[in-house]
């Protein structure tokens, strides 16, 4: 059985652990294409499972909290990352002390 690119994108989202993020090419490259960035951030705006598949966690390539379409918008996602213990310096997440280093 082929498991679907959603699929991968949606297993990796839940994996993130709380105090740390991915970025949407991150999870696009670990799912198996590495230009997809676009794609995943589709499937976070229609995540349907928002407390198994945490898409808070997910954020662009610089940092910055793009693309959450959740009650609250980015205001909500920021205060949810930093309550998870995230760095963030301004409107941006430290991507150098809390990218999740996928194994």
């Amino acid at each position: 059985m082929t498991t679907s690119f959603r699929d991968k994108v949606y297993e990796l989202t839940r994996r993130i652990p709380k105090g740390k993020v991915a970025t949407y090419g991150q999870l696009a490259k670990l799912a198996g294409k590495p230009k997809a960035a676009r794609a995943v951030g589709a499937l976070m705006r229609i995540n349907q499972d928002t407390p198994h598949r945490p898409c808070h966690r997910v954020v662009a390539s610089d940092g910055s909290l793009t693309g959450y379409s959740g009650v609250g918008g980015i205001k909500k996602k920021k205060e949810m990352l930093m309550s998870e213990g995230v760095e963030i310096k301004g409107e941006k997440v430290d991507l150098a002390a809390s990218t999740w280093r996928f194994i």
